[in-house]
């Protein structure tokens, strides 16, 4: 069973010495090392411009960038930036799940896992009603997440395939909330949205 923090920036035991919490400001540069690390060189897009566009942009928010720690090596993270959903009644704050990454010596020991559900577990105590992402559905499945288009929401590219475009119910969750998603400009400056024909 995944660890339940209290608050946001508590640390939370994960294993005997792995716990997960908020990044610290002065860790961004070990965060993005960690992330190229993870996703491996010549990853497209680019992880490291991505996260300093994310950093340098209106979406970030130091409360959505959750670490993984061992011993006080950072060996995992994961990041939530905002989004917004053109709903019908109004324009509505929501999140994205992206990117999330493992240092590769510690992957496939459940790291990842934990960072999401911990994560997860701090978002439903927050105001934001959903949680976006496009990924392996048979991955995100086991955290909750459900295929987008099923519940009235449009992907904000044709180049995100059905099946990958996700989304999780958190708490504040009204049914009038659907609509298109709309990415951060920092992830169309990259092109970070979506499949590209190789």
């Amino acid at each position: 069973m995944a660890a339940r923090p209290h608050r946001i920036g508590q640390y939370v035991r994960v294993g005997d010495h792995v716990t997960v919490r908020t990044m610290s400001r002065d860790e961004f540069g070990a965060m993005r090392e960690l992330s190229i690390a993870a996703f491996g060189a010549g990853h497209a897009p680019d992880i490291g411009q991505l996260l300093d566009a994310l950093h340098t942009s209106w979406a970030w928010d130091d409360e959505l960038c959750f670490v993984a720690e061992d011993d006080g090596e950072l060996i995992g993270h994961v990041l939530y930036t905002h989004a917004i959903l053109d709903a019908p009644r109004r324009l509505q704050d929501v999140l994205l799940l992206s990117p999330v990454g493992v240092r590769p010596d510690r992957q496939q020991q459940g790291v990842g896992s934990e960072l999401i559900n911990t994560s997860l577990a701090v978002l439903r105590q927050r105001r934001e009603p959903l949680v976006f992402l496009e990924g392996n559905p048979d991955y995100y499945r086991r955290f909750g997440f459900v295929q987008a288009n099923d519940l009235g929401f449009t992907a904000p590219s044709v180049r995100i395939p059905a099946t990958a475009f996700m989304v999780q119910l958190l708490p504040a969750y009204e049914p009038w909330m659907a609509g298109a998603l709309t990415y951060p400009d920092a992830f169309w400056r990259v092109d970070a949205v979506g499949l590209r024909d190789e």
